[in-house]
């Protein structure tokens, strides 16, 4: 994993609907890492982890130079002797469709009759968020509904749970490819792979969206995962369809009820067929076929 041992300086922005590819790009390339993290009414809030000489004017004056905008910021110092492990979110173990979800932390699994799926999951990774309940919903009646899929592809996998949990459940070992933008996401999705013995069903890969060439040379799938968010859900619409075999299935989140209606009538206009609407608090999860 990618070093991040020694204390740095957090830099949180103020939640917004989206920001610019330009401003997002800028980003990757200022900060050692950025998340975002999702707000309960739907807004990306945006975490860099910069070292502890990160200078604020310079980078305020970086942002003018490029004729972008920025939310506003604060920054905190984070001091830790060990990021990724000070930083993991102790969630407790939960059983959702098929599965019992239980953290890195955790010593060994609860008593279940479920498929575990055991995961490191830090403030980048949405390992309990309702949108994840919802795929995970989504994956268990997947599994008995449809033929075992050879290929699938898992477009923002973060903690890598997802292409973890088709693994598992579908026994017949599918490839898997499980794409990030984030390096982060990249290792902690190989280095949960290995923790729940699925690592030769799963390449965990870095991608800007479907760009990487593996993506393409794979295709097509028979099940694609985008658990991310609505804009970035839009842009990806097309190269989905593109990439689905036919009557392949596309189970998408990261969306919130008023944002239910645009995206699935933007995804019909794509040529998807709506086949289920999930429901979790204000989030929503669709699963969409070719």
């Amino acid at each position: 994993m990618h070093n991040l041992s020694k204390s740095c300086k957090l830099i949180k922005f103020t939640p917004v609907v989206s920001i610019s590819e330009e401003a997002s790009a800028f980003l990757e390339e200022t900060f050692d890492v950025v998340a975002i993290n999702y707000t309960d009414d739907g807004l990306e809030e945006y975490v860099g982890y910069a070292p502890l000489d990160f200078d604020e004017k310079a980078f305020i004056n970086n942002i003018k130079k490029i004729n972008q905008s920025l939310p506003e910021f604060h920054t905190e110092i984070l001091e830790n002797k060990n990021w990724l492990k000070e930083n993991v979110i102790r969630f407790a173990p939960f059983e959702i469709g098929d599965f019992m979800i239980y953290g890195i932390h955790e010593t060994s699994c609860p008593t279940t009759s479920k498929i575990p799926v055991q995961v490191y999951a830090a403030t980048a990774f949405g390992s309990e968020h309702q949108t994840t309940k919802m795929c995970l919903q989504a994956i268990s009646e997947l599994h008995k509904k449809i033929p075992t899929p050879q290929k699938i592809l898992d477009m923002g996998t973060g903690s890598g749970i997802l292409s973890i949990a088709a693994a598992k459940i579908w026994q017949t070992m599918p490839q898997i490819i499980s794409a990030d933008i984030d390096p982060e996401s990249v290792d902690v999705t190989a280095n949960n792979a290995i923790t729940n013995n699925v690592e030769k069903s799963i390449s965990a890969i870095l991608s800007n969206g479907y760009s990487n060439p593996k993506i393409k040379n794979n295709r097509p799938y028979d099940l694609i995962f985008a658990n991310i968010l609505a804009n970035p859900l839009k842009m990806m619409s097309e190269s989905a369809y593109k990439s689905l075999a036919d009557n392949g299935c596309y189970l998408i989140s990261g969306f919130i009820d008023n944002q239910e209606q645009d995206i699935v009538k933007h995804h019909q206009k794509r040529g998807f067929k709506l086949v289920k609407l999930y429901k979790l608090e204000n989030w929503r999860a669709a699963l969409l076929q070719k």
